[in-house]
Order: structure tokens, then sequence, then C-alpha cells
């Protein structure tokens, strides 16, 4: 929901009430887009976001006005050996079934807030049953209050499932009945600290994609607005101000960049404590040795050490502050993704 949250809203504000929404529930094989993806079509024309890397987005937009002339949601099933499929781009070995149900405004202005403040969010929707219960929904909050409802029995089973779900997922609700449950977590936050040229840079590369980032530099010059127009917060704060204002959670990623011990030391020393799932810090190897054992003089064991990427970034041979940015978010994202055991470091720096 998200990727399509900024139109969503412009659409609202200009009048925009006839929407249908498409939702990937499922994947199997070479699809272009995973589950949870999503896209919205207006009876107009506009269009946001994506499902299939443009396979089948003319089919969407098609039945995405039967779906608003109608206000019944549709599950459609695309695959490699169907006409349909083929008609619509989807020859490339994937399988994909996708929702298109119909703007729920008020059930919006549940979700929006949520993900706005970075929430963790699930809306469990009936995607098979009786007609009567087809497309009804529940969301929840991770402070556990809901809006909508799908049945008295049915909204009791979605939130005891709801609340173990981690990504996007179908779930079996007995008696022939199959829930959608689109588990939404924060979006990951890069917290930066030093407001350099390459902080610049990624700070750039990290809104591209849809990334939280945060900047933390005490000095002035450095954590400028000016500098850092784009990112979605600037703390002129030493780093343990900093941290107790931006809490550090496991969709959190640290990166130190100034090579000054007394904002990169305190930095690391908070990530250090937290459960954040990357940290990295600029710097050559005879740097990293020497962080290194003032983190161990202040009782960092060997093993919590190993937490610091150092040098920071994948050896793509990177030259200049453009290509060690993007050393460094390439690093993050396999880290992320669980690929990182299998890539290279980055050179020193």
């Amino acid at each position: 929901m998200r990727e399509i949250l900024d139109d969503l809203e412009r659409w609202l504000r200009e009048g925009e009430r006839e929407i249908a929404v498409a939702t990937v529930v499922a994947t199997w094989g070479s699809a272009p887009r995973g589950v949870g993806a999503k896209m919205a079509a207006t009876a107009s024309g506009r269009v946001s976001g994506s499902i299939s890397g443009g396979c089948v987005e003319s089919a969407i937009i098609e039945e995405g006005a039967a779906v608003i002339a109608s206000r019944r949601p549709r599950l459609l099933h695309f695959e490699t050996s169907d006409d349909t499929a083929w008609k619509v781009g989807l020859p490339c070995g994937g399988t994909i079934d996708v929702l298109v149900e119909p703007f729920d405004a008020s059930l919006f202005a549940f979700l929006k807030g949520r993900l706005r403040s970075n929430e963790r969010l699930t809306q469990v929707t009936v995607i098979r049953g009786p007609a009567e219960l087809l497309g009804r929904r529940i969301a929840f909050g991770s402070d556990g209050e809901s809006a909508g409802a799908i049945s008295d029995r049915l909204d009791a089973t979605a939130r005891e499932i709801a609340l173990s779900a981690r990504t996007p997922e179908r779930a079996s609700a007995g008696e022939g009945l199959e829930l959608f449950v689109d588990a939404m977590p924060p979006v990951p936050t890069r917290h930066l600290v030093g407001g350099v040229h390459i902080a610049v840079v990624l700070a750039r590369l990290a809104g591209d994609m849809g990334y939280r980032t945060v900047v933390i530099d005490p000095r002035r010059s450095f954590g400028s607005e000016e500098r850092f127009a784009r990112v979605d917060r600037l703390l002129t704060l030493w780093p343990e101000e900093a941290f107790r204002e931006a809490r550090l959670t496991p969709e959190s990623a640290v990166i130190v960049l100034t090579h000054d011990p007394k904002l990169d030391d305190p930095a690391l020393e908070a990530a250090l404590r937290s459960p954040v799932f990357y940290i990295g810090a600029l710097g050559s190897s005879r740097t990293q040795e020497r962080r290194s054992a003032r983190l161990r003089e202040r009782g960092f064991s060997a093993s919590q050490l190993e937490r610091i990427h150092g040098p920071v970034g994948l050896d793509i041979g990177s030259k200049g502050p453009e290509e060690i940015a993007l050393s460094i978010l390439a690093e993050i994202v396999a880290t992320l993704r669980g690929a990182h055991s299998v890539m290279r470091k980055g050179p020193a720096r």
C-alpha cells in the first residue's frame, strides 16, 4: 500500500472516488513482482503502482473498471498456459493470482495514518468463500486497534492470524474460507551519521528506493536542510541524543560516515546495543581496527563487533562518493534480503 499511498491521497484530494486496487496474492515461478505488490486504477484512466512489471497491467485496468461498476471484488489468475496470459504478456514462466477490489475510502483513513507513521499494519481480506463475505476486510494496527469487519466469528480469527504474520500470505479459515493476510511491515530506515557528501548521495538513493532516511550530525554546516531537503528526519544532535529521538528497531540500519570517533563511536555503541539489522562504518581496514580496539575497551565482545560491516560496502570497484554510496546501499539490501554471505566486502576507504 505504501507504494501507491501518495497517489491515492492526491486522487482523493482531487475528487477521484471511482478507484480499484489490485494486489498480488500469490505467485509461482518467475513472477516479476512479489506477493503484496499493489496497483491502483481510476475510472478516469489514472494508474499508480504495478503488479507484474508491465505484463498484465492492461488487463487489470479493464478488470478494475468492471469492479468499480459492480462494487464486487474479483480474484484473477494468470499463467503461461493461458491464452489470456500470452495476450497480456506473461510468457516468462510466471503465474500470479491478483485480487482486484473497489477502493474503501473509510478503511483507507485508518490505514494511511499508520502508514505515514511507519507502523506495522496488517489487512485481512476474504478472497474465497460465500458471496456475502467475499471482499470483506479488517485491518489491525500495531497498537491493537482495528477498522473494518468481516463477521463476528472471523474477526477474532483474522486478528489471531494477523498478529503472527510477518509477510503477505494466504491463510485458510476453515469451511471453504480463504483469507489474504496483507502484512505491511515498517519501511526500513537508514540512519546516516555524518552529513558528508556520501550521505547526500545515500539519502537520495535510499529515497528513490522508498526507504526512510534519518540524517544525524550536530554540525549545522553539514546537517543542513539545504543539503538534505528530501530526508524524513534531519537531527542536528549528537548521536546519543539523536538515538533517544530516532528509535532503533529491527528495521533500522545505522551507517557512520564521519571518520570522527567523537561522532562515530557513540553511534556504533548505540547501534550495537540495539536490534538493528545492519551496522556499517566508513573507513579503511586500519581505521576499523582502531575503532574495534576502542569499542573493546568499552566492553564490547568480538562477536558483537562482528556485526559491524567495515570497511563498509560491497566490492564493486567503487570510486568517488556516488559509487561508494551505491556499494553501501547494495550491501544493506544484500543483508536485508539474506544474500550477504555470498557477497565480497568493499575496498578500504
